[in-house]
Order: C-alpha cells, then sequence, then structure tokens
C-alpha cells in the first residue's frame, strides 16, 4: 500500500518530484486559502465578505454550491446512460464521470459551510420537520446524494484497497445506486432553481420564470455532459500514461456532444418562452442587464450549441471540445446571473465579492483538482480493466 501510494518510488524521491510549477502554483494558491478560510471562521461573515442583509447570497453560493453542482451533473447522467440505459460504448467514462461529480458535491459542501453564518446548525435538517421549506428539500437531497456518489466511487476505492468483502456487493449493487443518483439529482438540481420562484421582484424579469426548476435542470444536464467532455479531454493529455488508447474516445464524445447540442437547442428555446410567458421582451436589449442577456444566449447558448452539433457531425474533437468548455462557461454565467449579477438588480449598491471570497472560492477549486489527481494516478478510475 506505501508503495502504491508514492507510486512505486522511494519517499525522497517522491517529494522531489513534487516539486513542479504546477504544484507550486496550486500551492501558493491552497495554502493562503486555507488560512482565509480559517480566518473566515475566526472573524466572521461581516469582517470577511461583502455580504449584506440585502444581498445574503455571493459567489459562495453563486460559484461554489450552484455552479459546483451543475457541473457535477455528469455523474448522474452518464451513470444513468450506462447501467439504467445500457449503453456500454459510455462505460468507458463513467468512473470519471463519477469522481468528477463526488468532488464537485465534495467542494460545493465545503463552499456552503463557509457562507453558513453558524455552520454547525446543518444537522437541523436531520432534527426538525420542514417539508413545506425548498431549502429543507434541497438541503436532505444533496446530503443523500453526495452519500450516493461516495458509495458509487467507493467500488474503484476498495478496488484499489483490495477489499473484497466491500467491493463486489457494491459492485453489484450500482444499478440501484444509479437510480437513487437520478432521483436526487432531478429533486435538488430542479429544487435550486424552485428557490427563485417566490422571489419576482428580486430577480430580473429577463432571468426570472415560473418554470426556473426546468431551466435549472436542464442547464444542470447540458453542464454535466459537457464537464465529461472538458474532463476526458484533459485526463487523456495530462493523465496518458494511465489511459486505455484503446478507448473510442471520437465515438464518446460524438455522442455526448450531440445529446448535449440537442439540450442545448432545446433550453434556448425554454430561456426565450420564460421571457414570454414573463411579459419581459421589452427588456431585451436594454441597460446592462438587456445586453448582458442577449450575450449570454447568443455567445454562452447559441455559439456552443452550435460547434457541438457541427464538431459531432464533421467528427473533430477539437470543435466539439471548444464547444463543450464555452458551454460550461456558459452554466457558470447563467448561475452568477441568477443568484448575484441580476439578483437585487435594481438596487444601486450592488453586491461586489472581496478577495477573501474569490480567493477562497479559487481555493476549493484548487483542492478539486489536487483530489482527482491524486485519486487518478492511483486507482483505476481512467482505464476500462475493470469488468464492464
Amino acid at each position: 500500500m506505501e508503495k502504491n501510494i508514492f507510486l512505486g518510488m522511494p519517499f525522497g524521491s517522491y517529494l522531489k518530484s513534487l516539486l513542479t510549477w504546477q504544484n507550486l502554483l496550486l500551492a501558493f494558491i491552497i495554502l493562503p486559502g486555507l488560512y482565509l478560510l480559517g480566518y473566515r471562521f475566526y472573524a466572521g461573515l461581516g469582517a470577511t465578505t461583502n455580504l449584506t442583509q440585502q444581498q445574503p447570497w455571493g459567489i459562495w453560493i453563486g460559484f461554489d454550491m450552484m455552479t459546483g453542482i451543475a457541473l457535477a451533473a455528469g455523474g448522474f447522467t452518464v451513470g444513468a446512460a450506462v447501467e439504467i440505459f445500457n449503453l456500454k460504448k459510455f462505460h468507458a467514462i463513467e468512473r470519471p464521470a463519477i469522481l468528477t461529480g463526488f468532488l464537485g458535491y465534495l467542494m460545493a459542501v465545503f463552499g456552503l459551510i463557509a457562507d453558513l453564518g453558524k455552520p454547525w446548525n446543518m444537522v437541523g435538517i436531520f432534527q426538525y420537520n420542514g417539508t413545506q421549506s425548498v431549502l429543507f428539500e434541497v438541503a436532505w437531497c444533496v446530503a443523500l446524494y453526495t452519500t450516493v456518489l461516495f458509495l458509487e466511487f467507493s467500488v474503484p476505492l476498495f478496488e484499489w484497497l483490495k477489499i473484497e468483502r466491500l467491493y463486489k456487493p457494491l459492485k453489484k449493487s450500482l444499478l440501484a445506486l444509479t437510480v437513487l443518483s437520478v432521483m436526487f439529482s432531478t429533486m435538488h438540481q430542479s429544487a435550486l432553481g424552485s428557490l427563485f420562484i417566490i422571489a419576482p421582484g428580486k430577480l430580473h424579469p429577463l432571468w426570472y420564470s415560473q418554470m426556473m426548476f426546468i431551466l435549472f435542470f436542464v442547464s444542470a444536464a447540458i453542464a454535466g455532459l459537457c464537464m465529461v467532455i472538458v474532463e476526458s479531454a484533459i485526463s487523456h493529455k495530462v493523465f496518458s500514461s494511465r489511459v486505455d488508447h484503446h478507448i473510442d474516445i471520437l465515438g464518446i464524445t460524438i455522442g455526448l456532444a450531440k445529446t448535449a447540442s440537442i439540450l442545448l437547442f432545446a433550453y434556448a428555446f425554454l430561456k426565450l418562452q420564460a421571457v414570454i410567458d414573463n411579459h419581459a421582451l421589452e427588456f431585451i436589449g436594454v441597460g446592462f442587464h438587456g445586453k448582458w442577456w442577449l450575450v449570454e444566449m447568443l455567445v454562452f447558448i447559441a455559439l456552443p450549441c452550435g460547434l457541438l452539433a457541427f464538431g459531432s457531425k464533421r467528427e473533430s474533437l477539437p470543435i466539439m471540445r471548444w464547444g463543450a468548455a464555452i458551454g460550461v462557461l456558459g452554466i457558470v454565467v447563467n448561475r452568477l446571473n441568477v443568484s448575484v449579477i441580476a439578483w437585487d438588480w435594481k438596487s444601486t449598491n450592488h453586491y461586489v465579492p472581496s478577495l477573501i471570497e474569490v480567493w477562497v472560492s479559487l481555493t476549493l477549486v484548487c483542492i478539486g483538482v489536487v483530489m482527482f489527481r491524486w485519486i487518478v494516478l492511483r486507482m483505476d478510475i481512467l482505464s476500462v480493466k475493470h469488468e464492464a
């Protein structure tokens, strides 16, 4: 086990191998970020953030929580394709998608803990009956789905630890776990959008809709598919020694890109229908928010939709990967628009995140990257040696 942890190198050689510019950059971000995170719990939200009573949610919710959970949706989309719909072509990316989803939810939970004034009160969801609260449902589903993702990730974990008495039962229960993951994901991805339905006066009319729950769920599915394409592209380049190069990465990417382009096409029309239903056509192109809405629709929805469709038809990996990257960025933009930029849009003193908030968010992203790399270099994640 020790040999496996240190990648077959003596401890001294392993430490020397860590002295790379990438690791030094990550350390430069993570170490101060951990200090700032500790300082946030020592000094409180008021001393470390620009949050106010009028703007109680910032990027720790808009980016760490809402965006992180959306980008982690590849776990249930790919898992459902393989385990429920028996699309074995995507079996090779099931484990990376589940790992990305698990780490994404883990970092989102840490971001939520940082945002809560009294994080120890989180245990209240297990003590009190709040079934009429959307937040109560989100909290329960996130807790349960994170647990399901951990159990799914435990399959390669126990395989690596060579604990067969735990590995085999979990392997046999993957179908049941996938059904649970689809159920919990559908509930809380949509419920995150439902949080904004009760605030029609706060959210700009171009983003507000009575069907926010549908928009959030569809965009989460898009984010998950695009994130899997981006993650597979990076993994095949960075972890080439761990990848089984017999995998039909072109065929897998084409399948993901076609599905994502169809969902993006449908999502664009849902967004337009929401604007029409909200009688907000007059706001399009008017002022900063009206112009920024057009940027979101054209650059972050129409453009990746076209690139993914064109790339899949031409069987071009670079075009599909660029389309997926823009699609991922588009979901980030959408979540920040809804929770920060278009929120409380009439206020003259609009929220701008503090440097501590930005640094802590960046720290959580970097920790997720480090954990992903550590696991992939040791466990059977990127190959298809495991039984399909």
